[in-house]
């Protein structure tokens, strides 16, 4: 068992266990048609309410989210990391609010006497003037960003932060659209940024430095953006635990996981976190590199990945 732990990839366990599963449910095939700013690959969207999302991380703000780390001397920790909100920008547009009503007559199933025709000849009325597709099909920037509904980026020293779930509940209070908006209501430019900083790790070991490593965690959390199953893969645990078994039993019970798009670590030092027999080079590489276009396309100055990125 001790050789087959050795295997098992600290950096696939940490991606798995900080993976939010969040409640979801697909959209009625009548309103799919109507949500023309959504790219409909598999003829279904699944949504799912940012309130759910931060509901995920609650617990973790309070006591910590427990990460099974296997030692180079094939012993174990479950160290804890504690979520904090990085960075948050929300783009709504005029045609995600067409769309939001649209979807809410949907779900009331409506006893109109009107044919699916002429429903769908006004809502294509109503969007046409705001499409998100340019004549060649391809997405429009002005569309695809939308109009910048809210901005956080934090400046603060990790020890003067709140938790995740106590700066949302703050920042709602001006931002009412933070806990209430369905994913369907964003723009696919909506994203945040969650920093996992340590707090401590059971059992306690002495002079274990790379248990100090920090990281920065990138998730779209826009309807238009469905599971990333190829980072699924590379990241599932080849031992998992009765944690990732429950996990895996609530993912398939109408939940969606967001899995991270974008990464950046602190500390990374030594071969804790890495594998050499993984992907986890691979997967490091990808991550950042997603991370860091992604910013520069958006235009934005994160505090956090600079800080990483150069310490």
């Amino acid at each position: 068992m001790a050789a087959n732990l050795r295997k098992r990839s600290n950096l696939q366990s940490f991606l798995t266990r900080t993976t939010p599963v969040v409640p979801a449910y697909a959209l009625p095939k009548t309103c799919l048609r109507e949500l023309n700013w959504l790219p409909i690959s598999q003829g279904k969207v699944e949504c799912f309410t940012l309130g759910n999302l931060w509901d995920q991380y609650s617990e973790w703000s309070a006591y910590g989210v427990g990460v099974p780390i296997i030692l180079d001397n094939c012993e174990s920790v479950v160290q804890y990391y504690v979520p904090y909100l990085s960075a948050i920008q929300i783009y709504t547009s005029k045609s995600h609010a067409l769309t939001r009503i649209m979807l809410e007559e949907c779900e009331r199933e409506s006893l109109s006497d009107d044919s699916e025709s002429e429903k769908f000849s006004r809502s294509s009325d109503a969007v046409s003037e705001d499409s998100v597709f340019d004549q060649d099909g391809s997405w429009s920037t002005r569309e695809l960003l939308g109009q910048l509904y809210m901005q956080y980026i934090e400046y603060g020293s990790p020890y003067a932060r709140i938790p995740l779930i106590n700066k949302v509940n703050e920042l709602a209070q001006n931002y009412p659209g933070l806990t209430s908006f369905k994913s369907v209501d964003i723009s696919p430019a909506s994203w945040m940024s969650v920093a996992w900083y340590p707090i401590y790790h059971i059992p306690t070991c002495r002079n274990v430095k790379d248990l100090s490593t920090c990281f920065l965690t990138y998730h779209t959390i826009s309807a238009s953006f469905q599971e990333n199953n190829a980072l699924e893969d590379m990241t599932k645990d080849p031992y998992p635990t009765a944690v990732d078994n429950t996990r895996e039993k609530k993912k398939g019970n109408n939940c969606i996981s967001l899995y991270p798009f974008g990464l950046a670590t602190y500390k990374l030092q030594g071969g804790l976190w890495i594998k050499p027999e993984t992907s986890d080079n691979e997967v490091i590489s990808s991550l950042y590199s997603a991370a860091y276009s992604w910013l520069k396309q958006l235009g934005v100055e994160h505090h956090d990945f600079d800080f990483f990125t150069t310490h």
